[in-house]
C-alpha cells in the first residue's frame, strides 16, 4: 500500500458504520505511525522495510502508542476545524480506532508485500500473501471507501433527523 492512502477506505467504512463510537482521525494517525519504519528505511536504504511495526505484535505496540497520542493530536486537530461539538474523544474511542488502524493495516499490507511476516515472531512466513491481487486489493480499498462516504453521510443525516424530532 503507498502510504495510508488506500488504507483510508476501509477507515472510512468502519467510520460509517460505528459514526460517533470511531474516530477516523486517531484511526488515520495510526496509518501514519505504521509507516515511519518503512519511510526510514526508504530514506536510509537499511534496514528491514516491513519489520517490526508491519507485524501484529508491533502493531499491538502501536495501536497502543497511537491512541495514547492520537487522542489529543485528534482534539487538538478538531478544534482547530471548528469541530467541537465531535469533543472530546473518549479513551475506549481512541483506543478502538488506533488498534482497528494497526491491524487493519498490517492485514492489507500482509496480502500484497512478500517481505512482510505479520505473526512473527511466532510464524515466520506470511501464509496471506497473494489472497487477492494487488487489483482487487486497492479496488475493494476505493470502493470501500466510497461506500463507506455514501453510508456515512445517510446514517449521519438520518440521525440528525431522528433528534430533530424529538
Amino acid at each position: 500500500m503507498p502510504f495510508t492512502a488506500f488504507h483510508m477506505g476501509p477507515g472510512l467504512l468502519v467510520k460509517a458504520l460505528l459514526q460517533g463510537s470511531f474516530s477516523l482521525m486517531v484511526f488515520a494517525w495510526a496509518q501514519i505511525i505504521m509507516d515511519i519504519q518503512p519511510l526510514v528505511v526508504m530514506i536510509t536504504g537499511e534496514g528491514h522495510l516491513h519489520g517490526f511495526s508491519h507485524t501484529y505484535v508491533g502493531a499491538t505496540l502501536i495501536g497502543i502508542g497511537s491512541a495514547l497520542t492520537g487522542k489529543y493530536a485528534a482534539e487538538l486537530g478538531l478544534r482547530l476545524l471548528g469541530r467541537s461539538r465531535d469533543l472530546p474523544i473518549s479513551w475506549p474511542v481512541a483506543i478502538v480506532s488506533a488498534v482497528i488502524g494497526s491491524y487493519s493495516h498490517v492485514l492489507l499490507d500482509s496480502l500484497m508485500h512478500t517481505d512482510i511476516e505479520p505473526f512473527a515472531p511466532f510464524i515466520l512466513d506470511n501464509r496471506m500473501l497473494g489472497l487477492v491481487s494487488v487489483a482487487e486489493l486497492h479496488e475493494s480499498c476505493l470502493y470501500s471507501g466510497l461506500l463507506g462516504m455514501g453510508l456515512y453521510f445517510a446514517i449521519s443525516h438520518w440521525l440528525d433527523g431522528r433528534k430533530q424530532r424529538k
